[in-house]
């Protein structure tokens, strides 16, 4: 049955995937995400049914618009299969139970936010609000209004701890040192995550983005790096392993 389960995680994963690749895609950029309907960007060909069938009609087209051959960006397939993977792990790691939903709420916003961050530098206010906004509703559903209301104050702690960092680097770099959508971004890590591990994200983020900084930075000094996909690549890391404040103390004894 676990099984059973699994596979239909991926396959719902990989579609969502596909769609949040045309929200990450188009919203930063003003556009529609329902119209007009996914076409080819280099030929402007509306896609049909089989050509719109998540990994397995990229793998079939040979990486290639059938229309005018044109090559379709790898980012498509990877996006789909890494949405379908991560809600398998969130089933795996919380159970076929109501807080899943809160944690494949949570990696679809974590998707759309790589996307969106990583191609134009942005996390569009929009996605922010709406997931805020959902994600608060089902807390308060799932888990009541004394969960919802410690949400918020989390998520406040966060944002403000964000702020407060963002505003001493802005001072000992002399520019901007990170993105208004990142400190947005940590409201919503303490909503979900509680204050604690939405900081302990910022660390796990910078740990796992320094090494590909590093690299390149070497290759390309003046590339501009966003920060909201290792953010988003920490948060959703801490999610899948259940950390808590509990874990944390646990771990020093």
């Amino acid at each position: 049955m676990e099984i059973i389960i699994c596979i239909f995680l991926f396959i719902i994963g990989t579609i969502f995937g596909s769609f949040y690749n045309v929200v990450g895609y188009r919203l930063p950029k003003g556009e529609s995400i329902v119209y007009p309907p996914s076409h080819c960007t280099n030929c402007n060909h509306k896609l049909t049914f089989f050509e719109l069938i998540p990994i397995l009609s990229y793998i079939f087209q040979g990486g290639k618009c059938k229309h005018c051959q044109k090559k379709i960006s790898l980012f498509y397939p990877i996006f789909e299969t890494l949405t379908g993977i991560l809600f398998v792990l969130a089933y795996l790691s919380f159970g076929l139970n109501l807080n899943l939903i809160i944690a494949l709420t949570f990696i679809s916003m974590m998707i759309i936010i790589v996307i969106s961050d990583y191609h134009y530098l942005i996390i569009p206010d929009e996605v922010l609000i709406t997931f805020a906004i959902i994600l608060f509703a089902e807390i308060l559903c799932i888990n009541g209004l004394e969960a919802a209301l410690y949400s918020l104050l989390n998520g406040t702690l966060a944002f403000l701890t964000m702020f407060l960092l963002k505003k001493l680097g802005d001072f000992l770099f002399k520019k901007e040192s990170m993105g208004g959508g990142d400190i947005k971004l940590l409201f919503i890590f303490g909503m979900v995550l509680t204050y604690p591990i939405a900081i302990l994200s910022i660390f796990v983020g910078s740990l796992i983005g320094l090494p590909i900084a590093l690299l390149i930075l070497y290759k390309k000094k003046n590339h501009i790096l966003p920060f909201g996909p290792f953010l988003a690549a920490g948060a959703t890391l801490l999610l899948l392993l259940q950390f808590n404040i509990e874990t944390i103390i646990n771990f020093y004894r």
